[in-house]
């Protein structure tokens, strides 16, 4: 067998990143917007329905009136900020998928909406511009390495005016713990998700010490072999309020969810809205 394709299918070390800018790749990045897009799949944006809900609890939570100013982080396509864009608010709308911002920039202008959309890797974003809100929604935050998470919140902190609200969320223990160890392989005779044309993809789903899991996926195709990392971090209510409070954020009330649910401790994620101290 080939060494190349047994050394990939080992366990990384944790946070190993992916080489290259898969999300910006032709093909999967197609496939990735088709996803974000479909208003009954739940495995890139959230479903239409809660999508709307979590909208309408936002603007409550949060109002226009007084938080005008709102910085969208990991906009994708732009499904949260043409919306909050008719509750009132004024939107920025960043994100390193070329794709997306292409699509959420039409889409934009074929609705007569005002929203700016920056093609920008966030965990370099220096904007001249401060906000009063950010969202960081879809549990992207978790995503992020522990360096890079300290990154990002860094980063939102400098772009809020004082006083500034941030609303994020991520999966809980709960998660972590229905998550099951495996190992899985699927022959794609007329292509899918990774590939366009016929592939092999050889998957592995790792758990990692500090809550941490790793979806570990192999794509073989006649063209090339290339191997992709989609790491998580799961958090209790208290590692998460924990590290936030580090970076310099004063803790406002902790949910279930971004649609406003409360706080249960058998919730699949946890949102939590932060003030910028």
């Amino acid at each position: 067998m080939n060494s190349n394709i047994i050394k990939a299918l080992g366990k990384p070390p944790v946070y190993t990143k992916t080489t290259g800018e898969f999300w910006n790749d032709e093909h999967i990045s197609k496939q990735m917007l088709k996803a974000h897009l479909n208003p009954e799949f739940d495995g890139a944006s959230r479903r239409l329905d809660f999508i709307e809900k979590s909208v309408a609890w936002i603007k409550e939570l949060v109002p226009h009136l007084q938080y005008s100013n709102l910085l969208d982080v990991g906009c994708g396509p732009g499904i949260y900020a043409e919306k909050f864009v008719q509750m009132g608010y004024h939107v920025t709308g960043i994100d390193f998928s070329k794709r997306s911002i292409d699509y959420a920039r039409q889409s934009a202008i074929s609705k007569g909406l005002e929203i700016s959309y920056l093609y920008q890797d966030y965990l370099e974003m220096d904007l001249k511009e401060k906000f009063d809100f950010a969202t960081m929604i879809y549990c992207d935050y978790g995503a992020l390495s522990t360096k890079d998470r300290q990154v990002i919140l860094s980063k939102i902190h400098h772009h809020l005016k004082p006083g500034g609200k941030l609303l994020l969320d991520v999966f809980s223990m709960i998660k972590f713990e229905h998550f099951q160890e495996r190992q899985t392989w699927e022959i794609c005779n007329d292509g899918g998700f990774w590939r366009e044309d016929e592939y092999v993809a050889l998957s592995g789903y790792y758990k990692y010490l500090d809550n941490v899991t790793l979806d570990q996926i192999l794509v073989i195709s006649k063209y090339e072999t290339a191997i992709y990392y989609i790491w998580n971090t799961y958090f209790t209510k208290e590692t998460l309020t924990n590290e936030v409070q580090n970076m310099g954020f004063k803790v406002c009330e902790v949910f279930s969810d971004v649609a406003g649910d409360v706080y249960r401790p058998e919730s699949e994620t946890i949102a939590i809205l932060l003030e910028r101290k």
